[in-house]
């Protein structure tokens, strides 16, 4: 198989050999909560030696109903996402759903990430290849591992190897997704692979009116994914998951993150070990 390029993401690297972390809540839902998580993030990921960038969504577009909220909007989000680089000192990611988001959250952020149901739109990728970030790219739920080669190419006749492709489970008939791990190994072709855990748990609209998810499984898919070999995982974590605004049914209590990724580390290491 042939190695990965590396991606930087502010000062974390993904594909060097060393753990790489994505996390935060689903939804930017206040300023206080941003820092919050954060704040416990970065402190436990330097004690394990596990690079950290901070993830939050400033709008969810994709909500299962048109009345369910969407977060605080673009600035008052990218306000609070330049509060968390400042005062915590990590990198953050967040979404971005239109090409013209693509350059002014990019003065803000140190990665752009294209949403799993936007991985083939050309103008988004290539905007977000443009304004010269990292960008992650999730696999889309209908797309083939190897097909991603073509999202990656979209973005690197801009940036040349500033991206990373994220795997988030596969539609499994309805409501219902499934995580093939060989499209880790498959889709390093193409660029370093993060494995997001707590999306692959989600239920798409299983509650109708919201997605529902199962929580309990997402530390057995990330442990699964560092054995696959994943360069980083995604994981999105809330200091009280149930009470969340999004994806309630699917978020890792934040309590909780540091048994998670103390065994997913041991599981990365034993790997990478392994494969040296």
């Amino acid at each position: 198989m042939t190695k990965p390029d590396l991606c930087a993401v502010g000062d974390v690297t993904f594909g060097e050999g060393r753990l790489a972390l994505i996390a935060g809540p689903c939804m930017a839902e206040s300023l206080d909560l941003c820092l919050a998580v954060a704040r416990h993030m970065k402190t436990l990921c330097d004690r394990l030696d596990v690079g950290y960038v901070f993830k939050a969504s400033f709008d969810k577009a994709n909500r299962s109903s048109a009345e369910s909220y969407r977060g605080p909007g673009m600035k008052e989000g990218l306000d609070w996402l330049a509060r968390v680089a400042r005062e915590v000192h990590v990198p953050v990611l967040t979404d971005i759903h239109e090409p013209s988001q693509a350059e002014p959250v990019a003065e803000v952020v140190d990665c752009l990430q294209i949403p799993a149901f936007l991985c083939r739109q050309t103008d988004l990728l290539i905007a977000a290849g443009k304004t010269g970030k990292a960008v992650n790219i999730k696999k889309g739920q209908f797309m083939a591992p190897w097909d991603m080669k073509n999202a990656v190419a979209k973005v690197n006749a801009y940036i040349n190897h500033g991206v990373l492709l994220t795997e988030r489970g596969t539609f499994f008939g309805y409501n219902r997704l499934v995580t093939d791990m060989r499209s880790i190994p498959q889709m390093q072709e193409y660029a370093p692979v993060v494995f997001d855990a707590t999306h692959s748990v989600q239920q798409p609209g299983g509650l109708g009116s919201a997605s529902g998810g199962q929580r309990e499984y997402a530390p057995l898919l990330a442990r699964a994914a560092m054995a696959a070999g994943a360069d980083g995982l995604f994981i999105e974590t809330h200091p009280t998951p149930e009470k969340a605004l999004s994806d309630a049914a699917s978020q890792i209590a934040l309590e909780d993150m540091e048994g998670v990724l103390r065994q997913c580390l041991a599981i990365f290491q034993i790997v990478r070990e392994k494969n040296n």
